[in-house]
Order: structure tokens, then C-alpha cells, then sequence
């Protein structure tokens, strides 16, 4: 048995299609009466409306292309959440791609989604420079989401006040009485701006001689061996601040493989305030970065843009705050030497 179509609904309902569609768009230039027939005829029949039919129709997919540095990233979880909660009350719908995995295979997802025609682009992340990119983003409404990089004309960018966040972290440190602090740093524009600001927050301590900064790879492993390096030197630091949560969970699994013990020996804060940093065995002291806020502005600045594609780029910050919890104490000894 067919699936009933539209003309079927227009007859049932005992008016033409294109008021059928006049109602299915939730135009209010329909009158009541002739509503109610039309989502009775609907409710009867079971219709579902065509969605590519329906896109040809209107010229738009109503879909959203969101490309994803690292989908195994676990501070894109609220990134996401905040990006789809605003598009879906905008009736459009995702469609994602990782970003490493398009490196992984030298495929580059963007042009899939221009080929799909999505109405909008979202880049999330730090990703690498991408002429299909910067193509795409010519053509299509793009925003830029949880990083300051790559910077496009008409391209929008949302991310969250790195270096506030960093001089959070650094700040609490301090202020428990660390003064041998350590940093594991981040890649990109990102991981500029957090150490950056770690580093003015040691010099205006007059901490400069006992700052330490140890390049990191985001990932858990980085932070393992980064921390392994860091605490085989003779002067050790007694606390560690790490570019994001994972790199954190990375640090505390070296610092316990060592025999220290968090925090009573060595105290340590993670970046992003994900789930990882909630989980009661971990309970990391961590900075916020109001990952469901990001997607929420970047969703809407994306919508913005689409209904007025030449309006100037704008950067929009969130603000973050420090989260503390069980990974961080006063050094063991007096002044952290």
C-alpha cells in the first residue's frame, strides 16, 4: 500500500495543496476552520511530509553541517547539546563529521557538505587550515564554534574567554599557596592565549623563575607523558595546571603511577569542567568553560547569519568560572619550595 501524499490530504481535507503546504509551513494566513480540516485530514491518513520534497520547494535542506576536530573530545558533548538545543527550535537539524577521522582517510567532509546543500556550516574546534574550508565558507553561511581559528571574512567566531579561564586556574593555585606551578600546554591559537596567560599571571606574582610550561598534545597520553617529565626533574612543581580535562586525567594517572598523592603532594586543575571532571573517583578542580553556552550563541549566530549573510563577523566570548573540587590543596611544605 502507497504511502498517502499530499494530494490525498487535499482531498480528504476538501481544499487545494498548496493550502495543504500553506499549513504544513505553519502559515498564518490560513483560516482556522480550514487548519483544523487539513491536520485532521493528516492525522487520518498518517501523512509525513517529504522532507527532500520539501526542500526542493523551498531551496533550503534544513540541515546544519557541524565538523568536529575530534568527536572523541569529551567537552563537544556540551558544546553540542547547546548547538542542537537552539537549532532544532529553529527546525534544523544536524549533520556531523570528524574532522580527524576526514585527515585519517585524506578526505575532506566539507565538500560533502556543500555538495548536500546544508543551509549552514559550523566548525568546532581547533582545525587545521582547509581550502575546502575557507571554499565553503564563501558560499555558505559558517561559524566558527570552541576555538579562535581559522579566521575568515563573514565568518563568525564563538569560543570561550581563554585567557580569563587560565588566569582562573593560575590565580587558585596561587592563592592556596603554590609557587612552583607548572602548565600543560595546548596547540593553536588556543593553547597560545591559556599559556600566555599563565605565564603573565606568574610574572605579575613575580613567580617568572618558577614557572614551568611542558607542550602537551590535548590528549591523555600527552598529559601522562608530560607530566612523567615534569615530575623527573629535581625541582618538581607542586601543582599542575593542564591545557584540558583529559590532558588533566592524564597528569593524575603519572602523578599516582609515581607514588604522589593528589593533592595532597601535588595539586592539579583541568580546562573545560566535562564530564570526566565530575566523576567522583577523579572530582578534578577544573575551569567552566561554558561549553552549552558556546553552542547556544554559535547556533544563533548561525541563524543570524543566515537570514542576513553580509553582516560583519563577529568574535563572541563566554565567560568562564572556576569549579573547584578535590584535586587541589595547599603544598605540603610552606610557600610550595
Amino acid at each position: 500500500m502507497r504511502p498517502p501524499t499530499i494530494r490525498d490530504v487535499a482531498e480528504r481535507a476538501g481544499v487545494s495543496k498548496s493550502l495543504v503546504s500553506l499549513v504544513l509551513r505553519g502559515s498564518d494566513q490560513v483560516r482556522p476552520e480550514k487548519r483544523q480540516a487539513v491536520l485532521a485530514a493528516v492525522e487520518e491518513l498518517g501523512y509525513r511530509p517529504n522532507a527532500a520534497a520539501r526542500s526542493l520547494s523551498e531551496r533550503r535542506s534544513r540541515t546544519v553541517g557541524v565538523l568536529l576536530n575530534d568527536m572523541r573530545n569529551p567537552w563537544f558533548v556540551e558544546l553540542l547539546d547547546g548547538l542542537n538545543s537552539r537549532l532544532h527550535d529553529s527546525g534544523l537539524h544536524m549533520l556531523l563529521a570528524d574532522g580527524r577521522l576526514n585527515r585519517h582517510l585524506g578526505e575532506d567532509l566539507t565538500r560533502t557538505f556543500t555538495d548536500l546543500r546544508v543551509d549552514g556550516l559550523i566548525a568546532v574546534g581547533t582545525l587545521p587550515p582547509s581550502g575546502a574550508l575557507r571554499t565553503a565558507a564563501a558560499r555558505i553561511p559558517t561559524v566558527v564554534a570552541g576555538a579562535r581559528e581559522p579566521v575568515l571574512p563573514a565568518v563568525d567566531i564563538v569560543a570561550n574567554d581563554d585567557e580569563r579561564g587560565a588566569r582562573l586556574a593560575t590565580e587558585h593555585l596561587i592563592a592556596v599557596g603554590h609557587r612552583r606551578i607548572a602548565h600543560i600546554a595546548g596547540q593553536g591559537v588556543v593553547g597560545e592565549l591559556r599559556r600566555r596567560s599563565f605565564e603573565t599571571v606568574m610574572r605579575e606574582h613575580g613567580l617568572t623563575d618558577t614557572a614551568i610550561v611542558e607542550q602537551g598534545d590535548l590528549t591523555e597520553e600527552g598529559g601522562y607523558r608530560a607530566t612523567v617529565r615534569l615530575l623527573s626533574t629535581p625541582e618538581r612543581p607542586t601543582a599542575i595546571f593542564a591545557f584540558n580535562d583529559i590532558a588533566c586525567v592524564g597528569a593524575l594517572s603519572a602523578a599516582e603511577e609515581l607514588g604522589l598523592q593528589v593533592p595532597r603532594d601535588l595539586s592539579l586543575v583541568g580546562y573545560d569542567n566535562t564530564y570526566l571532571s565530575r566523576l567522583r573517583h577523579l572530582w578534578l578542580t577544573t575551569v567552566d568553560n561554558a561549553g552549552h553556552d558556546v553552542g547556544r550563541r554559535a547556533a544563533q549566530c548561525l541563524l543570524d547569519r543566515i537570514a542576513d549573510p553580509t553582516r560583519p563577523a563577529e568574535l563572541l566570548l563566554t565567560a568562564p568560572a572556576l569549579e573547584v573540587r578535590g584535586t587541589t590543596a595547599a603544598p605540603r611544605r610552606a610557600g610550595g619550595a
